[in-house]
């Protein structure tokens, strides 16, 4: 898949993830970051992975978005 198409699927991906109300468990379980502020910075991680090629063989942002929240190492940082 296209690298910026995937990008932007991403960011589409987070942005409803960041939106959803029913991330209200999030404010239960920390209390140092919002969820903005933690999607934002799995977002700019994703992004770079991404451009190295990391997610080459994915199919769409929401398989990205999935493959992350289930194994955080698919992360470098």
């Amino acid at each position: 898949m296209n690298r910026d198409k995937l990008i932007a699927q991403v960011k589409n991906e987070y942005a409803r993830l960041a939106a959803d109300e029913t991330q209200q468990h999030f404010y239960q379980t920390t209390s140092d970051i919002t969820p903005e502020a933690y999607y934002e910075n799995l977002l700019n991680a994703v992004i770079e992975e991404i451009s190295t090629g990391t997610f080459d063989g994915f199919h769409s942002g929401a398989e990205v978005v999935e493959a992350v929240a289930n194994n955080k190492a698919w992360l470098s940082e």
